[in-house]
């Protein structure tokens, strides 16, 4: 049996989709076209949502908008709506924003990060509804946010503005009793508790971002609020057309450099590696992984490891790095424990890769369907082994880039991640550093 490692190759994959050229003017153009006069007095207050999630460009586009919003007479802040994430804490919170580039200074207005909430009623379950204070004494709240499918379950409001109204402003508690049913309760409470609120909060406008495989904007959309619940689920639609996936069905070993919540809300997105493990639910049917391994943790992520249970294999480093109050505080606020569980862990990362080939269920290291990539969100290029070829054959967006050859690993037997893929985020923040 060999005990070299297979040689790789990258694999790039076109996309034609949509792409907002001017994100910051469509942003302006969306709230200008919109009715949000006929709901705001003027010289009103407008509480604009922005949350954890790495939205491509979002500190150009909040800063857009609360530009436009000045310009029609209005006074903007912003308020950090992210349920538990950034630690459940004020601090934690404006910092997680500070990551993104939205800071008071960067965006001329004030950033409320209270944790403070008002009980405005009580769900079908009889659990309270929890309301960010500032948001509901505000007289308008525009619902910043991206739409996209959910990395935890499936229906017709997923991830975007009623989650954000929701979950978002709902702070740590309203998070928590969303979750508390687990996913029975949360398809049904967020719906439910969603038009409740837009019943009883200020809700002045939806501003829809959808993104394409890039992770570029692909579309910016202003959402009324009366239409919202009827429109967020076309969008929804439209968004899971334009995600990026794994071009392959079967694969027997996925290595991902790194995992992190500013490329998925759970660390690795469950929509592109096939992986659930949430308990009672099942796995997705594509694609079938059979051994999994994550390298890192971004520095983006704070420490929060959510989402390393769905790997199999990882690094001593990465269990070194990670930081058990924010992934404790997001899991149990959640109740999705399964994520957290902490696989075993090796020195470097040859071992990891190593390992997953041995025990892939393949005779031969050779013989093993190997991709490798660099997280759950940029997936443009992927490296593969020779086993994949000839998957290649009558894909006109899959192109081979290179020959194959071996894998690059530095002295101390860790993977050049940035040789691999330089225009990944984690290369563009170690050349940052290199600039500063």
């Amino acid at each position: 049996m060999s005990r070299t490692l297979p040689p790789i190759a990258r694999v790039r994959q076109s996309f034609h989709q949509p792409e907002v050229a001017d994100v910051p003017a469509a942003v302006a153009g969306a709230l200008r076209a919109s009715r949000i006069r006929d709901r705001v007095p003027a010289g009103g207050s407008v509480a604009l949502t922005v949350g954890s999630r790495g939205i491509s460009g979002i500190d150009r586009i909040a800063r857009a908008a609360v530009d436009t919003l000045r310009d029609l007479g209005f006074n903007p802040f912003i308020i950090a709506a992210m349920g538990s994430h950034g630690g459940g804490t004020p601090e934690g919170q404006r910092a997680l924003l500070a990551e993104f580039g939205v800071t008071e200074a960067a965006m001329g207005c004030p950033i409320r990060d209270s944790m403070e909430t008002v009980v405005l009623g009580s769900n079908s379950f009889g659990l309270p509804i929890h309301f960010d204070r500032a948001a509901f004494e505000s007289d308008g709240i525009v619902l910043l946010n991206r739409i996209k499918p959910h990395t935890s379950f499936t229906g017709r409001y997923e991830s975007g503005l009623l989650k954000m109204l929701t979950i978002g402003l709902g702070k740590r508690q309203g998070a928590a009793q969303v979750h508390k049913l687990g996913l029975p309760g949360l398809k049904k409470l967020l719906p439910e508790v969603g038009t409740f609120l837009m019943g009883k909060t200020p809700v002045a406008l939806g501003i829809a971002l959808l993104e394409n495989a890039r992770e570029h904007t692909a579309r910016v959309v202003a959402v009324e609020p009366e239409d919202l619940l009827e429109v967020e689920p076309r969008l929804l639609d439209e968004a899971r057309g334009l995600m990026a996936h794994l071009p392959f069905d079967q694969i027997d070993v996925l290595v991902i450099g790194e995992l992190g919540k500013n490329y998925s809300g759970t660390g690795l997105d469950p929509n592109v590696i096939g992986r659930q493990r949430i308990e009672t639910m099942p796995d997705l049917p594509r694609p079938v992984v059979t051994r999994l391994a994550v390298l890192d943790l971004s520095v983006e992520t704070r420490g929060n490891a959510l989402g390393i249970g769905l790997a199999d294999l990882t690094t001593d480093r990465l269990v070194r790095s990670l930081d058990p109050t924010p992934m404790r505080v997001n899991s149990l606020t959640s109740n999705f424990l399964t994520r957290a569980r902490i696989p075993l862990s090796l020195p470097s990362d040859r071992d990891v890769i190593a390992t997953c080939l041995d025990t892939c269920w393949r005779i031969e290291r050779s013989e093993a369907r190997m991709v490798i990539i660099p997280n759950t969100l940029e997936l443009t290029d992927v490296w593969i082994t020779a086993p994949l070829r000839d998957e290649l054959d009558g894909r006109t967006h899959l192109h081979l880039e290179t020959e194959f050859e071996p894998i690059p690993f530095d002295a101390d037997g860790n993977l050049d991640q940035e040789t691999l893929f330089p225009e990944s985020t984690r290369a563009r923040r170690r050349a940052s550093r290199h600039d500063q």
